[in-house]
């Protein structure tokens, strides 16, 4: 199965309509997937039929106008990444927390993966992990900073920290696919960084274009599917979800006392009150129900 994730900033005066004229036409051609829209663009991943998806970005194409091909990432996956085929109607596709940053009108500059290792290589360059902490753990560039985040919302904070200590130096950006790095960018040219590069296409594009003997990737890559990571070849990794926070598990995260399948994990044994436990239990219970049955559980958002 063909699985493609893509990303566009551009302004969309009527999202609610395009969220619905979207929506249907996924539907039609049998895809399944998320895709975001917002006035500030969209952003998504879809699974199913090449041919069905690319009839989607045709449409995207006319409707928006746009004279070029999209940027996209194409994988394969043996089974589908999704359950269910939603477009969404959000604030910013890519959620910041500052919709005032706009990467249509600034952003970093795109570094092939090709020219990536130089700026790894080099001790003048700062290199930024964009993505939040515990991805941070399951994989990353050697000497990248964590900025030790649990969201997106807080990069901003961690940002203004980084200029005030780090004056002008370059800085190389990457996170998974590139669409956060647009913003993050963008808003370190705000705060007065004037060399700020970024990974084009993220580290899902290294991955697949850095042969083995220059790939300087350490760990998987965490992915916002049911794969939940990727090794250095784009198989899918060792590590498991937890359903309730939705964090990576390791092979030993999954052998701790906290952990209970659909319910809790170290990570989160102390942040789930006992309303959303016993919720978790049940829906659980409901998923187990399911499976012998013989059926795929397609539960509400708890």
């Amino acid at each position: 199965m063909n699985v493609v994730s893509f990303y566009r900033f551009l302004d969309i005066s009527e999202p609610v309509v395009v969220r619905d004229e979207l929506q249907a036409l996924c539907e039609r051609q049998g895809l399944l997937g998320t895709v975001l829209i917002a006035t500030e663009g969209f952003n998504g991943t879809l699974a199913g039929e090449r041919d069905a998806i690319e009839g989607v970005f045709g449409w995207l194409r006319g409707r928006f106008d746009i004279a070029e091909a999209l940027d996209a990432r194409w994988t394969t996956a043996a089974e589908a990444p999704f359950r269910r085929m939603r477009v969404r109607v959000k604030k910013e596709i890519v959620t910041l927390g500052r919709p005032d940053i706009l990467p249509q009108r600034i952003t970093g500059q795109h570094v092939p993966p090709e020219q990536w290792n130089a700026l790894l290589e080099n001790p003048d360059v700062l290199v930024v992990d964009t993505r939040n902490h515990y991805e941070y753990e399951v994989g990353t560039f050697p000497g990248a900073i964590d900025p030790g985040n649990d969201s997106f919302r807080e990069f901003p904070e961690f940002a203004r920290e980084l200029a005030e200590k780090s004056g002008d130096r370059p800085l190389a950006m990457f996170c998974t696919g590139g669409i956060r790095c647009e913003k993050a960018s963008a808003l370190m040219l705000e705060l007065g960084f004037s060399e700020v590069y970024q990974l084009q296409g993220g580290i899902l594009n290294y991955l697949d274009t850095v042969s083995a003997d220059d790939n300087r990737w350490d760990g998987e890559c965490f992915v916002f599917d049911t794969r939940v990571a990727v090794d250095r070849d784009l198989s899918e990794g060792g590590y498991v979800q937890c359903h309730a926070c939705r964090r990576p598990l390791s092979a030993v995260d999954l052998e701790s006392p906290d952990y209970r399948e659909g319910v809790s994990c170290p990570r989160c044994i102390n942040e789930t009150d006992s309303d959303r436990r016993a919720r978790l239990e049940e829906r659980s219970r409901q998923v187990q129900l399911a499976a012998e049955r013989g059926e795929a559980h397609i539960g509400a958002k708890i």
